[in-house]
């Protein structure tokens, strides 16, 4: 008898969104977009942040804190807007909030098609 040889595993294959990588992230700042509509894909976005980080390595390395920082700051100021909406400010400030969301993920889409890292990813304005 003769003894099968073994057969390598493979990994899944992924067309690449998943993986690590300048399309990751395309995906999550997208995913930050949509969650003005459908508002539970921030949070998936974040959470595939946390997942990849520190697995990309180079310039991908500080749009994954970028993001991280973007959907917790976010959180924060729209938690106050929102407290602040009893005198009346807090509607203006939720706008404030959305455009500053907006403006960040411009910002991470329009570095990563330059491949080019966030310049001060641990900034907590643009």
């Amino acid at each position: 008898m003769s003894e099968m040889e073994p057969q390598p595993t493979q990994g899944r294959k992924t067309d690449g969104w998943l993986d690590p990588g300048p399309t990751n992230i395309q995906v999550i700042y997208i995913l930050y977009l949509v969650g003005f509509v459908i508002g539970i894909s921030a949070l998936v976005g974040v959470v595939i942040a946390y997942m990849n980080r520190g697995k990309a390595g180079g310039w991908v390395e500080t749009h994954y804190t970028w993001a991280i920082r973007t959907f917790w700051m976010a959180l924060l100021f729209a938690f106050v807007s929102a407290l602040l909406m009893v005198v009346g400010i807090g509607f203006l400030l939720m706008i404030a909030v959305a455009i500053w969301v907006v403006v960040r993920c411009v910002i991470g889409l329009q570095a990563v098609g330059r491949s080019e890292p966030i310049k001060n990813p641990e900034s907590w304005l643009i």
